[in-house]
């Protein structure tokens, strides 16, 4: 199981750590207190950043997803064959 603080979950989601701490405190977020600090659960923090549409595009804009593109792979000798993901589209 994946545990981030509340200023991570907060940086890879793009909001701010305020409504991080309002949606434990609603019980909307998974957590333990470990030495006295908040570690949430990645999964519940995902799922709960998938329930509202500007939370989704938060996300998307100025979380990770920003980042998504430049993951692509752009270089076709280590580019996936779309024949072998998809057999169908000989």
């Amino acid at each position: 199981m994946i545990r981030l603080s509340i200023s991570e979950s907060a940086r890879l989601f793009g909001v701010s750590t305020k409504t991080i701490r309002q949606a434990i405190k609603q019980g909307q977020i998974g957590y333990v207190v470990v030495r006295n600090r908040y570690k949430l659960s990645f999964e519940s923090v995902l799922k709960w950043s998938q329930t509202g549409t500007r939370r989704s595009n938060k996300l998307a804009n100025e979380g990770i997803g920003q980042f998504v593109d430049n993951w692509k792979i752009s270089n076709r000798k280590y580019s996936p064959n779309p024949k072998l993901i998809n057999p169908q589209s000989k």
